[in-house]
């Protein structure tokens, strides 16, 4: 049922593409039309040509013969690029749409699937699933349009024989039937097996120098080996499956036939039938056997696209990030306030975040500091609405977030976080992503000048056009967490938040961010989150996190002077 309801799904890209469907169909089936001539031609020969003589000039047999074969062949060519053209336009509404999906998916989507699994369903599932139904289609309507006008001229020349063929039909059908049923369970079991097999190796893709550094190759290695042993094992039995079709088609086509020949050449001893009809039926009837075949053959690849048409599927029902807001902020003054919010996550034993007050005038430094788990990172989530608070309310310029459009609240925001995600390009397309102005280089060079790595981008060939690598692998660490500091500069956003921005930077290049920094303060909002307390000294207001709340509040001075939480920090890492 699954399966159906999938194809019914499909039928959604197919219909926008009746057209060049209708145009595909209409030249398979004048293609198809030409194929019951031949044996005509046979007959029409072998009647005239070797007991009357011929009526017409003999040049025009081989005219004739290879005339029919190239209109066949023109038709053809015509129907599989009319075919063609819609299915490429059904894969590129398919893959639009799931990339829209992925893009507007809730957060939890990506804590259960990994990137090469999402990649599959984007890319391939639509064009095998497309590609595969395109040529059952087209294998479908062929092979369906050759054998309708086949059996049509079959009953023409002797319908009692052509109603005998059909005897074997409904062994045929339940042949198939069961057949099919095993191929759909077959079938969800090897695509199952191929998506962890994705999974596997987009792990060891990413996280290469973890597996190196555990010397684990040898471990992934046999972690490989067991799915891929097991897709494997899949994979043969959907094979064996499949592969029963033919013998068993074939098998009942056999039977038919020879019956019908037998019965045909008992006709022909009794002067019921010509030669040229005898050998015209037999010929007719031998070129059913082909399309007969192929359309038992349709069932294995339709079968697969549609299982894989489902795993896609999956991924555009992915359920959307919530964005109930209508409310639009042009402009922003930066001021913040968390009022009683508690944010629990599915699964956990404790809120990461408790009934949390906390306010930020506009354009004040306000650090956050505390153990891993305390709920700084959450903070930040949940003002970016990446995570849902459950009860409590948020407040940007005394508006509830909740009230604003998602785009209207993130376009405040400059992010830079400890997880460093740069796109494959140049320095300068990074710097200014997704500017809707596009790319004002002079301002560029100004970010990257502030972000200390102008020093780097003025010493390549290419300048601020040299392309960086897949994530930045071109860039050293530092260089990375630089470019990605540029990128917040470019954004002149009213507020900014700097996750542990200065982590894998040198004292030098940590000194100049931090003075940019500086120049930031009083004009814009910051919000910065350190375990360096170095970093954050200058900061307005200090928030000390523990158990998703504020545990001391104040300057550095102030806390210093309180010898509580933060100046135990302070004495722990000035020992160290």
């Amino acid at each position: 049922m699954q399966l159906q309801a999938t194809g019914k799904r499909l039928l959604a890209y197919v219909r926008p593409q009746w057209r060049m469907f209708g145009t595909a169909l209409l030249f398979f089936t004048l293609s198809s039309a030409v194929e019951p001539v031949i044996p005509a031609l046979f007959k029409k020969l072998i009647d005239s040509g070797f007991q009357d003589g011929l009526d017409y000039p003999l040049w025009l047999v081989p005219l004739v013969i290879i005339g029919l074969f190239l209109v066949r062949g023109v038709l053809n060519f015509a129907g599989s690029y009319s075919m063609s053209s819609a299915i490429t336009s059904m894969v590129l509404g398919f893959r639009r749409d799931l990339m829209s999906a992925l893009l507007r998916a809730d957060s939890k989507l990506f804590s259960s699937i990994s990137p090469g699994v999402a990649v599959t369903k984007v890319i391939n599932g639509p064009q095998q699933a497309s590609q595969t139904i395109g040529n059952t289609l087209i294998t479908f309507v062929k092979d369906a349009t050759t054998l309708m006008f086949l059996v049509g001229y079959l009953v023409y020349l002797n319908w009692q024989l052509t109603l005998i063929s059909f005897v074997t039909m409904p062994l045929l059908g339940i042949t198939i039937k069961q057949v099919q049923k095993r191929l759909k369970r077959v079938g969800k079991a090897q695509y199952e097996s191929q998506q962890n097999l994705v999974g596997i190796v987009d792990d060891n893709a990413r996280a290469w120098r973890v597996v190196r550094t555990f010397d684990a190759a040898e471990f992934e290695l046999q972690r490989f080996d067991a799915e891929a042993s097991r897709h494997r094992r899949w994979t043969l039995k959907q094979v064996a499956t499949s592969s029963l079709v033919t013998p068993a088609t074939q098998l009942m086509a056999a039977i038919g036939v020879s019956i019908i020949i037998t019965l045909a050449l008992w006709q022909a001893s009794q002067g019921a039938a010509t030669v040229g009809e005898f050998v015209s039926f037999v010929t007719a009837l031998l070129m059913t056997i082909s399309p007969m075949r192929h359309l038992t053959d349709v069932f294995q690849p339709l079968n697969n696209a549609l299982i894989h048409a489902q795993g896609s599927f999956e991924l555009l029902d992915a359920v959307p990030e919530p964005d109930q807001g209508q409310t639009l902020m042009p402009a922003c003054r930066g001021q913040i306030d968390f009022n009683q919010v508690t944010v629990h996550y599915d699964g956990a034993a404790t809120p990461s975040l408790d009934q949390l007050d906390l306010h930020v005038k506009p354009g004040q430094t306000l650090a956050l500091v505390g153990s891993s788990g305390a709920g700084k990172t959450t903070v930040i989530n949940s003002l970016l609405r990446f995570s849902h608070v459950n009860s409590g309310e948020i407040r940007l310029d005394d508006q509830p977030i909740e009230t604003l459009t998602l785009a209207s609240l993130r376009r405040h925001f400059a992010v830079v976080s400890q997880d460093i995600v740069l796109f494959d390009g140049s320095i300068a397309q990074n710097v200014a992503y997704a500017s809707p102005q596009g790319i004002d280089r002079a301002r560029v060079e100004q970010c990257l000048r502030a972000a200390n790595l102008w020093l780097h981008v003025s010493s390549q060939p290419e300048g601020m056009d040299a392309l960086i690598g897949t994530n930045g692998s071109l860039l050293s660490g530092g260089q990375r967490q630089r470019l990605a500091i540029a990128r917040a500069l470019y954004r002149d956003a009213a507020i900014w938040i700097f996750d542990e921005a200065t982590s894998a930077l040198d004292s030098e290049s940590e000194a100049i961010v931090q003075r940019s920094i500086e120049d930031l303060r009083h004009s814009k909002t910051l919000i910065l989150i350190a375990h360096r307390l170095s970093t954050i000294r200058s900061a307005d207001v200090i928030c000390v996190m523990s158990q998703g709340r504020v545990a001391e509040q104040g300057s550095h001075v102030e806390l210093m002077a309180l010898g509580g939480l933060y100046a135990g920090m302070v004495r722990m890492q000035s020992a160290a």
